[in-house]
C-alpha cells in the first residue's frame, strides 16, 4: 500500500473479479431455483467456491429478504381487498346521497385516490421492512455543523497518517509517502519542522505521551524515535468557511489537487537523524505506537509480526507472531499494557502485557476481508474497521460477537475514536469521512465539494478533544491534511 502504486490497481481488479463472481453465483442460484423449484436445503448442498461461512450468511440474508417480501405480498393482497370493499361502499354511499349512480368518472377518481394511498402505504411498509436489513445505510435527518478550519499543504506525495501531540505545544504531525514527516501549527497551518531520517515511505506517526518525541514507522523496515523542539507562531484569524454537513454536496474531480510546487515545508527546520532506530523487521513497518508510560513501543510489519521494543536501549523485548498475513495497523491502550494488531488475514489480535509472566493473546474473527485498523476506546471496547465495508464495536469481556456493526458503502481506512464523546471517525476509500456513535448511529458526513474536502482517498484521522479550534484532523492521498471544527455537543443533542 504505501510503497507500490501498482498494488492498488491489482487490488481493485481482484475486488472486481470477486464481485463479478459473486453476482454470477447469485444469478445462477436464483434462476436455478425458479426453473426447478428446488428447496433451499438442496440449494445449500450444491457446490460453491464460496467459504461455507460466507455462503451460509448469504443464504440467511436471502431468507430474511424472502420473508420480508412474502409479508409484503400478503399485506398487498389484504390491502387490495380493502380497496375493493372501500370502492363498493363509496358506490353505495353515492347512490344513497345523490339518489343516482355515481358516474364512471367519479368512481375512477375515487379508485385512483385509493390506489394512490395503497401505493404510498406499500412504499412506506417496504422502507420500514428493508431498513431492518440495511439500517446502516440510512441517512441522518439532522444536519450537524461541520466546519472546515484549516488545510495543511506541503507534502509532495500522499499522506498516510495524522496525529496530534499530547503535550504542550500542541502540534499536528503528518506521515507521508514522500519519505518525510511534518509538524504543523494547528492555528496557522504553517509547517514547523520536517523529519527526513527515513529512506522509505513514512507510514505512521505517533507522539510521546509526556515528552517532545515522535515515533514514525517506515517502508525502510525501521521505526524511528526523534526529538523535536518547535515554537508556535502567533495565531491568525480563521476565515469563516462554515458549511452545513449535508448529503447533497457537489462532487469534484481528482484534478483539483493541491499544487505540488507549493512546498510550504521548504523553509522550516529539518531534523535529519533519529535518537533511536528500531530495527528487527524483515519487511515494511506499517505502523507503530507508544505503550502507556512511553518507555516501550510496538511496531507492526508486513513480515507478519509485531515487535515490542525498549525505546531507551533499542532492544527487542518480544516478537508477537501468529498472524497469517501482513499486518496493517497496531494500537495501544491509553492506560493499560494492552496492544491490538490488525492484519490482512481478516483478524485482529489482542496482546496482554499486564502480567510480566504471562503474555496472552486473543483472536477476533469478525470480518471477511482485510482488517485495516483496530483501536481502543474508553473502558473495555475495541473498534475495528475493514475492507469488507464494515466497522464493528467489540466488548473485550465477550469477544464472540460484536455489540454493534456499522455497514458502509466503501472500504474503511484508519479509524479514530473521540474518547470523551464516544464518536468514531471513518475515513473511506471513496473520499468520504463519516461520523458514527458507539451504537452504530450515523451522526454526520464531513462536507466534500469543489471548494473543500478531500479529493482522493482519505487515509487516516485523529481527534483533538480539548483543542479550542479544531476537533478532528483527516489526511488523504491528495497530499493534504484538513482540520475540522465538529460541533460535538450539537451532534449528541440531535441524536
Amino acid at each position: 500500500m504505501p510503497t507500490e502504486s501498482g498494488s492498488c490497481s491489482a487490488a481493485r481488479q481482484a475486488k472486481q473479479k470477486r464481485k463479478s463472481h459473486s453476482l454470477s453465483i447469485r444469478r445462477t442460484n436464483s434462476s436455478e431455483q425458479e426453473r426447478t423449484g428446488l428447496p433451499r436445503d438442496m440449494l445449500e448442498g450444491q457446490d460453491s467456491k464460496l467459504p461455507s461461512s460466507v455462503r451460509s450468511t448469504l443464504l440467511e440474508l436471502f431468507g430474511q429478504i424472502e420473508r420480508e417480501f412474502e409479508n409484503l405480498y400478503i399485506e398487498n393482497l389484504e390491502l387490495r381487498r380493502e380497496v375493493e370493499t372501500l370502492n363498493e361502499r363509496l358506490a353505495a354511499e353515492g347512490q344513497a346521497i345523490d339518489g343516482a349512480e355515481l358516474s364512471k368518472g367519479q368512481l375512477k377518481t375515487k379508485a385512483s385516490h385509493s390506489t394512490s394511498q395503497l401505493s404510498q402505504k406499500l412504499k412506506t411498509t417496504y422502507k420500514a421492512s428493508t431498513s431492518k436489513i440495511v439500517s446502516s445505510f440510512k441517512t441522518t435527518t439532522s444536519r450537524a455543523v461541520c466546519q472546515l478550519v484549516k488545510e495543511y499543504i506541503g507534502h509532495r506525495d500522499g499522506i498516510w497518517d495524522v496525529s496530534v501531540a499530547r503535550t504542550q505545544p500542541v502540534v499536528l504531525g503528518t506521515a507521508s509517502a514522500d519519505h518525510t514527516a511534518l509538524l504543523w501549527s494547528i492555528e496557522t497551518g504553517r509547517s514547523l519542522a520536517k523529519y527526513t531520517g527515513h529512506v522509505g515511505s513514512v507510514n505512521s506517526i505517533k507522539f510521546h505521551p509526556s515528552e517532545q518525541l515522535a515515533l514514525t514507522a517506515s517502508g525502510d523496515q525501521t521505526a524511528h524515535v526523534w526529538r523535536y523542539a518547535v515554537q508556535l507562531p502567533a495565531p491568525q484569524p480563521a476565515a469563516d468557511s462554515s458549511q452545513l454537513c449535508g448529503e447533497d454536496e457537489v462532487e469534484c474531480s481528482d484534478k483539483d489537487e493541491p499544487d505540488a510546487d507549493a512546498d510550504a515545508s521548504s523553509d522550516c527546520p529539518t531534523i535529519r537523524a533519529p535518537l533511536t532506530s528500531l530495527k528487527s523487521h524483515q519487511g515494511v513497518v506499517i505502523a507503530a505506537d507508544w505503550l502507556v508510560g512511553g518507555k516501550q513501543a510496538v511496531t507492526a510489519s508486513w513480515d507478519r509480526t509485531a515487535n515490542l521494543y525498549d525505546v531507551e536501549t533499542s532492544e527487542l523485548v518480544h516478537s508477537l507472531t501468529g498472524h497469517d498475513q501482513e499486518l496493517t495497523h497496531c494500537c495501544t491502550h491509553p492506560t493499560q499494557r494492552l496492544v491490538v494488531t490488525s492484519s490482512r488475514d481478516t483478524t485482529f489480535r489482542l496482546w496482554d502485557f499486564r502480567d510480566p509472566s504471562i503474555h496472552s493473546v486473543n483472536v477476533f474473527q469478525g470480518h471477511t476481508d482485510t482488517v485495516t485498523s483496530a483501536v481502543f476506546t474508553v473502558g473495555d471496547n475495541v473498534v475495528s474497521g475493514s475492507d469488507d465495508r464494515t466497522v464493528k464495536v467489540w466488548d473485550l469481556k465477550n469477544m464472540r460477537s460484536p455489540i454493534a456493526t456499522i455497514r458502509t458503502d466503501s472500504a474503511i481506512n484508519r479509524i479514530n475514536v473521540c474518547v470523551g464523546q464516544k464518536i468514531i471517525a471513518l475515513p473511506h476509500d471513496n473520499r468520504q469521512v463519516r461520523l458514527f456513535d458507539m451504537s452504530g448511529v450515523r451522526l454526520a458526513r464531513l462536507p466534500r465539494s469543489s471548494r473543500q474536502g478531500h479529493r482522493r482517498m482519505v487515509c487516516g484521522s485523529a481527534w483533538s478533544e480539548d483543542h479550542p479550534v479544531c476537533n478532528l484532523f483527516t489526511c488523504g492521498f491528495d497530499r493534504q491534511a484538513i482540520g475540522w471544527n465538529i460541533n460535538i455537543p450539537a451532534l449528541l443533542q440531535e441524536k
